[in-house]
């Protein structure tokens, strides 16, 4: 595809930006490492819904993580397709890994991620910050930059059920 053809596709342009977010979890440290550790757990939580759903990690540095599926909200199957890698792990206080995010085989997002776990009277304080780049836009992008931060706030609140906390 020409630099011209991708003119009008949103992929001329990147939009930059950071998605913070901050929450106490009322599980241990121990614990909710284990929700982003563990496979079965993590699934509960971070999973690409649809058909042909398909869920792989490799928890290490230098690992990374698999997730795509048939994802049809609008009523149009589009495969959504989420890749990542470690860099960092410090058990259990901090992750730091990288990701994009492809959808029928465009990569939307590029991103940089650090989460950051601490002990809270009983349960972890979670510090999650994102650092991303959407690299095909819908429009100008703020929606995407809107669906990007409403995602992160699903997912809190999915691990914090996936947790029973």
């Amino acid at each position: 595809m020409t630099s011209d053809a991708l003119a009008g596709n949103g992929i001329d342009k990147v939009v930059h930006g950071t998605a913070t977010h901050s929450r106490v979890l009322g599980a241990a440290p121990g614990r909710v490492w284990s929700a982003f550790a563990e496979l079965p757990l993590r699934d509960r939580w971070f999973r690409i819904p649809g058909e042909d759903a398909v869920h792989e990690l490799d928890f290490r540095v230098g690992g990374g993580e698999t997730a795509s599926a048939l994802f049809a909200p609008s009523g149009t199957p589009e495969l959504v397709e989420w890749r990542s890698h470690f860099f960092d792990l410090v058990e259990p206080r901090r992750l730091v890994f990288g990701y994009e995010l492809q959808v029928d085989r465009v990569r939307r997002t590029v991103s940089l991620v650090t989460v950051e776990l601490g002990p809270e009277g009983a349960g972890t304080r979670v510090d999650y910050t994102e650092q991303y780049a959407i690299t095909a836009l819908t429009g100008d992008g703020s929606q995407d930059e809107k669906h990007l931060k409403g995602s992160l706030l699903f997912l809190f609140n999915r691990l914090e059920a996936a947790l029973g906390t």
